[in-house]
């Protein structure tokens, strides 16, 4: 860093203002002596929310159901009530020799010095070049982060005839978004034989939103110069391809985790997640700091993140007051059809995680999933549960499968009982 930076000494340093990092200053800040810093790269706090004009925030974490913006505006009162300290406009570029935290804000630049750190960064949708979609480069492309943006922040108006594609519950808050700003979805496509949202959202969808979806579909090259003209999508079972008239593509989910902060502090990242590998504490590899939200389990949804927040504040104040983890850990795996399981290490002596619950990525559908825990050859948890395993979505596992786990015997893998 260059210049003369300030220096702040918060007791706890949380960096991201989303639900993770909301819920988590709201319940430090009301039960430590010390002041609860949170900074914010936005010009308001809030994180995804902020810009999701539609209802469905809040059901598990305050019982309530609101629209994205309401449940922002309800998560920055209630960390600000609770005492913390939120900073807008303020971008953590990276650490000092020291492991402070290096900020740039409209007041200058920052040094932070905090006994804890919370990581909360969130995670981000991969836009067109990332996915390597091949044809012309023209203006009219999103992600559904920039669409809502551009429709509930900045009042733009997107197009008129848009082509959505992903089939999950963040594709069909696209579909809500472009419906609001006057755009018609005239198709959603999806690589999977169903759409990955839940049943709820992808019938009611289809019927109040009139989208049809293409299933076992891919896109295969935009087409327009210099806006978007039509896409070319491809059938994954029989090769035919068809031209799709369109003035707009929605580019939905294939979720990555925002780690540059948590990579360049050198901390581990777990390979499969590509975010900070946790304990079921929160803890990250480097002492004292502790992750939490979709920074960890591309991409759950708000509520659960703000569970994660609220999980993450327990063992924030218990490092404060002196409790040091035992040092011996057990890794934790997916196997297939899972992409990947958090947390990923199980610790003698922590405390289940948030909701006492396993997350999963799931590569395929099983309606009836039997899952299982293996270690060390021999099942040591087995569970037949009711709810589906479907791509596109966060698959939950009671925590209870590793409860008998010996950190003596090796690493644990979760899998499905296929016979």
């Amino acid at each position: 860093m260059t210049g003369t930076a300030h220096v702040l000494t918060p007791e706890v340093l949380i960096i991201g203002g989303g639900p993770a990092g909301l819920t988590a200053a709201a319940h430090l800040a009301s039960r430590i002596p010390g002041e609860v810093l949170v900074l914010e790269r936005e010009r308001q706090a809030g994180g995804i929310p902020r810009h999701s004009d539609h209802l469905g925030y809040g059901t598990r974490d305050m019982r309530r159901f609101v629209t994205g913006p309401a449940y922002a505006r309800r998560l920055v009162r209630a960390a600000e009530t609770a005492g913390a300290v939120i900073r807008t406009q303020a971008m953590v570029t990276g650490w000092d020799a020291d492991g402070n935290a290096e900020v740039t804000c409209p007041q200058g630049l920052l040094s932070v010095r905090a006994k804890a750190v919370v990581l909360a960064t969130g995670a981000r949708e991969r836009p067109r070049a990332a996915r390597l979609i091949p044809g012309d480069r023209p203006a009219g492309v999103y992600t559904t982060g920039q669409l809502q943006n551009l429709v509930h922040l900045h009042h733009g108006v997107p197009g008129h005839r848009a082509v959505v594609v992903g089939g999950e519950l963040v594709s069909w808050s696209a579909a809500l978004t472009l419906r609001e700003a006057g755009a018609r979805t005239v198709l959603m496509t999806t690589r999977y034989p169903s759409p990955e949202s839940y049943a709820a959202f992808s019938i009611g969808g289809k019927l109040a939103l009139r989208v049809p979806v293409a299933t076992r579909t891919r896109v295969v090259r935009v087409i327009g110069r210099p806006g978007v003209e039509a896409v070319e999508i491809e059938n994954l079972d029989s090769g035919a391809r068809r031209i799709v008239a369109c003035d707009t593509v929605v580019f939905t989910g294939d979720w990555i985790p925002d780690h540059e902060l948590a990579r360049l502090a050198g901390i581990e990242l777990d390979p499969r997640t590509r975010g900070p590998l946790t304990d079921a504490a929160l803890r990250t590899s480097r002492p004292g700091t502790f992750a939490a939200g979709n920074l960890l389990h591309p991409v759950d949804t708000a509520d659960i993140a703000a569970l994660d927040g609220r999980h993450v504040a327990a063992q924030v104040a218990a490092w404060l007051a002196g409790h040091r983890p035992d040092p011996q850990a057990v890794r934790i795996r997916a196997r297939n059809p899972f992409r990947w399981v958090a947390p990923g290490l199980l610790r003698p002596g922590d405390p289940p995680p948030s909701r006492r619950r396993l997350l999963l990525w799931s590569e395929e559908l099983v309606r009836a999933p039997r899952v299982t825990a293996i270690q060390d050859r021999q099942v040591i948890g087995s569970r037949r549960l009711p709810w589906p395993a479907s791509p596109g979505r966060v698959f939950r596992v009671p925590w209870s499968v590793v409860d008998s786990a010996d950190p003596a015997r090796g690493e644990v893998t979760i899998g499905l009982d296929r016979s």
